[in-house]
């Protein structure tokens, strides 16, 4: 099965945070799954960390995929599907990730509610 992990996903796995859900936390985990990191999610930790809204470790998109992850560029197809979703959530980096979930046929792993009104299928 393809995943791709919102943020807060990927960083309370890596960091072993008690919020990551346990089916999240053994889906992610299981090593017969692809596990997507997606570009947007190094583009939103650095935005934030900037900004002093988040603390994530250095280098956490390295660790991320020494454990196995695999990068997901953004494509121009990946940022056109932004286009024709509906405005049931407003943040443009979980947009991104639905577009990228429903193009890339993944699973999104996310406890944000609000994405379940999507065309993809949201696991937590």
């Amino acid at each position: 099965m393809r995943l791709l992990a919102d943020t807060h996903a990927a960083l309370w796995l890596l960091g072993e945070d008690k919020r990551l859900s346990p089916s999240a936390e053994e889906m992610l985990t299981d090593a017969s799954n692809e596990v997507m990191l997606s570009a947007a999610v190094v583009w939103e930790v650095a935005i934030k960390r900037s900004l002093g809204k988040l603390d994530a470790p250095d280098g956490f998109a390295g660790l991320l995929l020494a454990a196995g992850a695999v990068p997901l560029a953004v494509s121009i197809d990946h940022a056109r599907a932004v286009r024709s979703l509906p405005w049931h959530h407003r943040d443009p980096f979980d947009r991104l990730l639905v577009a990228q979930a429903a193009l890339e046929d993944a699973v999104l792993i996310s406890n944000d509610e609000r994405l379940s009104a999507y065309d993809v299928r949201v696991v937590w």
